[in-house]
């Protein structure tokens, strides 16, 4: 989308809140965050997207995961989660909510499955039609009137509820387990299609949403949780359903998983994801090297091992910072967005000169 940058877009912008991280601006875009964000995702960027000021995080009440989680963010008025509160998600497995971490986990030591062929037997799918979607769209119809990209955040996706359901230690065996293996691919693919029918009411209750933002960490700090070759074989597929149905909707679909994934990137592709963020732990550098022409990478300013504090450098620094980044990685041929772990470390100048070398990089 080649349109002229104008100076007048810094000088006019405003500062407004951020999600994570310090305040941030809006500038005086020459189109909505919303188009703009679109844009990047066909290819066609406006300016450096930052990945969070420009979108209006949804996960709504009507969801019991995300009250489980206390991650709900809408127009219900629902109260913020407080410490040690226990809520059940759709499968009824209790979350507690942890105050000093801001998020909620699954009550240790006491698995609902023991082993994944367990599932049929045990597991009872929610009904969603009893969830009250008329009262959740008639909530969000303001929430939802916004000229932000409207993302939906959904926790808990393929290896993360098998976590819910067994703990970590018992989830990480089955994706092994000859015995487990075929329980564990019939489980993901039923999440699927319960995944694809809750998105599909989302999509009748909430037109305005634009893309989906699904969560399923297979990481830690300094690798994989499993091997990509067992990510390929029983959960790629799983993931493949869902992005194929939501892609047929005309929606996109960001991957949020946590952890060291360089190796797994290939398998994130292959599952039909339009963009994925890495943690710090990641050298988001090299993976957009290798990957960024295949799907979006969410490049941060400042490698791993990097010791570099951008605050400390004098303001001239800091913008040629910024150019140096936007030349790398503001490329009309291969774009990609900011990496928002990064946001704590940018400062005002190296934001606007960001914007301003990104603005003048698209636009040619």
């Amino acid at each position: 989308m080649s349109i002229p940058f104008d100076e007048r877009e810094i000088t006019e912008a405003v500062e407004t809140p951020s999600f994570f991280g310090p305040p941030t601006k809006t500038y005086k875009y020459p189109v909505s965050a919303r188009e703009a964000y679109n844009a990047l995702y066909e290819r066609k960027p406006v300016w450096q997207i930052m990945g969070m000021s420009e979108i209006q995080m949804f996960a709504p009440e009507v969801t019991p995961d995300n009250i489980a989680r206390g991650f709900v963010f809408d127009g219900s008025g629902h109260p913020p989660a407080t410490d040690k509160q226990i809520a059940p998600d759709m499968f009824g497995i209790e979350w507690e909510y942890v105050q000093q971490v801001g998020g909620s986990m699954v009550r240790p030591g006491k698995p609902f499955l023991s082993d994944a062929n367990e599932w049929k037997e045990k597991l009872v799918f929610p009904d969603i039609e009893k969830w009250d979607w008329e009262k959740a769209a008639k909530d969000n119809a303001q929430f939802l009137t916004t000229d932000k990209f409207v993302q939906v955040w959904f926790l808990t996706g393929w290896f993360e509820r098998l976590i819910s359901f067994m703990d970590f230690e018992a989830a990480a065996y089955a994706l092994v387990d000859e015995d487990q293996q075929d329980a564990v691919k019939e489980l993901f693919d039923a999440l699927s299609d319960l995944y694809i029918k809750i998105f599909d009411k989302y999509l009748i209750a909430f037109p305005q949403i634009d893309g989906f933002c699904i969560h399923d960490d297979w990481g830690g700090q300094k690798s994989c949780f499993f091997s990509p070759s067992i990510g390929e074989e029983l959960i790629v597929p799983a993931m493949r359903k869902v992005t194929d149905y939501l892609h047929s909707r005309g929606k996109w679909c960001d991957l949020h998983s946590c952890g060291q994934e360089i190796k797994q990137i290939p398998n994130f592709i292959k599952g039909g994801w339009d963009s994925w963020s890495g943690q710090p732990m990641n050298d988001t550098q090299e993976e957009y090297s290798l990957y960024g022409d295949k799907i979006l990478i969410a490049v941060s300013p400042v490698k791993p091992d990097e010791a570099l504090d951008i605050a400390a450098l004098s303001e001239e620094e800091q913008k040629a910072k910024a150019r140096e980044y936007a030349e790398k990685y503001a490329n009309p041929a291969k774009p990609s967005f900011f990496n928002y772990n990064g946001a704590t470390s940018v400062t005002a100048a190296f934001r606007d000169e960001l914007y301003r070398q990104s603005r003048i990089n698209y636009s040619k």
